[in-house]
């Protein structure tokens, strides 16, 4: 284990065997489907959550882990690695009280509560978790608690994200778009893009009709921002990788590709956006140390 444990929760949707390769602890939140409480990601995978999703008569519902949940595994990790430091980085206030969960849980710490560092990543899904993944490699070369928080808030600033919305329905069920909106773009077969504001909060970008032009839209907007740049890019789906692949496949057209990396988009973001989305994120390849 590094000098520096990284710690997050489960929406940040990491590729389980990349968390356990770089050694990044995962506390899930919970996910109900009417009394029956699953564990994000331990209990239930993406796939079944989906295959669930779709035969729900009511929207799921999802919560935090508790400040005792992270008050316990604070208490564990410090006494189980008593030379090391704990960053702990979580998915966006603006969605979630998940942040201010972890927070309560280390100022409920008898002792040693300056070795947990908690950090509102201001994101969700990978688009933090690609966040999480670098403080944990940047953990491994053995940079200090304070330069990983450095680097991270860095890559930060540099990443692009969007989340482009395959059916209404369930923006419909979760009161972000009225019944007649939702009747009329279904029609229209409007595609919503999606992204994530400064403050962490959920926004419009922009919509088309039909799943091309709305591919070609989030890759104008990408050329916008990072053209003439190598990027590296991470899509999430819902378990359709193909659809992945092929927006990637398209972005190539446009771009220098360095890493590639695919992940299912999990409980959280799911029960707003529903089967059928993708989530792309993109930031510059190369060192910004």
């Amino acid at each position: 284990m590094s000098s520096t444990i990284i710690l997050t929760d489960s929406t940040a949707d990491i590729p389980p065997e990349l968390a356990d390769r770089l050694g990044i602890v995962v506390v899930p939140l919970t996910v109900m489907f009417g009394s029956t409480a699953y564990l994000d990601g331990i209990e239930m995978s993406a796939s079944q959550f989906y295959s669930e999703l779709v035969r729900a008569d009511e929207l799921p519902t999802t919560s935090q882990p508790s400040p005792a949940r992270f008050l316990e595994t604070y208490t564990t990790l410090l006494e189980q690695y008593p030379e090391s430091q704990v960053i702990s980085i979580h998915l966006s206030s603006g969605v979630s009280g998940t942040y201010q969960s972890a927070l309560l849980g280390k100022s409920m710490l008898e002792k040693h509560e300056h070795r947990v560092t908690v950090v509102d990543s201001k994101s969700a899904s990978y688009g933090y978790g690609m966040l999480v993944v670098y403080a944990a490699e940047l953990a491994a070369a053995g940079h200090s608690p304070a330069d990983i928080v450095r680097a991270v808030e860095r890559r930060g600033e540099r990443r692009r994200l969007y989340f482009l919305v395959d059916t209404l329905e369930y923006l419909q069920k979760g009161g972000r778009i009225g019944k007649a909106a939702a009747m009329v773009g279904t029609l229209l077969n409007i595609k919503p893009i999606l992204s994530i504001d400064k403050e962490g909060t959920i926004y419009s970008v922009d919509k088309a009709r039909g799943h091309k032009k709305a591919t070609a839209r989030i890759i104008e907007l990408l050329e916008r921002d990072l053209k003439g740049q190598k990027i590296n890019i991470a899509v999430g789906h819902t378990a359709d990788r193909s659809a992945a692949e092929a927006f990637v496949a398209q972005l190539a057209e446009h771009f220098e590709l360095g890493d590639r990396i695919y992940t299912e988009l999990g409980a959280v973001i799911g029960t707003h956006v529903g089967p059928g989305t993708i989530g792309i994120f993109v930031w510059p390849a190369g060192d910004e140390r």
